[in-house]
């Protein structure tokens, strides 16, 4: 499955949000007060001002998937503007959707790196797997064990032991099991489901704010 399809969620998604946390803050912007990103028992990411009451955007994706690295480039550096400025809590949550391989063993493979590496390179890291996305889709091999820990390193995280053992693919595996998607990538805007409008900055910032829109 390498196209984005229409997804049904069964039920709301619960920001729990943990006591160990991560502040951003990036001189010269306008960061809210309690911006945090968390790591959320189900492996999901929780980036949010912990004292805001901003609309919650759920994105679903797996790491092997060709058209959520479309997206991650089209609208990222929005999404998590919009987040640091605390106008909307992102949810990340990496999935694995492919059932043949090599694309779900790929999928597995970054996804349990990503759950090693910490809060406060976990953004960075997942800036480096969709930049080493294994091509052509549905063909090649790829996120090879070495090769992720390399990238943990890139970005300050020295978890090589996690990442090369695959500590936690299974425990990934059971949490991607419960989501209810048909396709990635899937983004929710409290719980209603996005369109093509994901992939349009100023579209999707108007959506989020409700306001003009900003492309970046």
């Amino acid at each position: 499955m390498n196209k984005r399809l229409a997804a049904v969620v069964a039920a709301g998604t619960t920001l729990v949000v943990l006591l160990t946390v991560v502040a951003f803050s990036e001189p010269g912007r306008s960061v809210a007060q309690g911006v945090r990103l968390t790591r959320q028992p189900d492996g999901s990411m929780v980036l949010a001002d912990r004292g805001g009451d901003a609309p919650v955007l759920d994105l679903f994706e797996d790491f092997d998937c060709p058209v959520c690295k479309e997206l991650h480039t089209r609208v990222n550096a929005t999404i998590e503007r919009l987040a640091k400025e605390g106008k909307v809590k992102v949810v990340f949550h990496p999935v694995t959707v492919f059932e043949d391989e090599p694309m779900r063993s790929n999928s597995v493979r970054a996804a349990a790196a990503a759950r090693c590496v910490p809060e406060e390179s976990w953004l960075a890291f997942r800036d480096e797997l969709y930049a080493m996305q294994p091509s052509p889709h549905g063909l090649a091999s790829g996120f090879g064990v070495q090769d992720l820990a390399e990238a943990a390193r890139k970005v300050g995280a020295s978890v090589d032991q996690c990442v090369t053992s695959q500590s936690y693919a299974d425990e990934h595996l059971r949490e991607s099991a419960k989501v209810q998607i048909e396709g990635t990538p899937t983004l929710l805007l409290d719980g209603e489901l996005l369109g093509n409008e994901a992939f349009d900055p100023a579209t999707l910032e108007r959506a989020i704010t409700g306001g003009l829109g900003v492309t970046v």
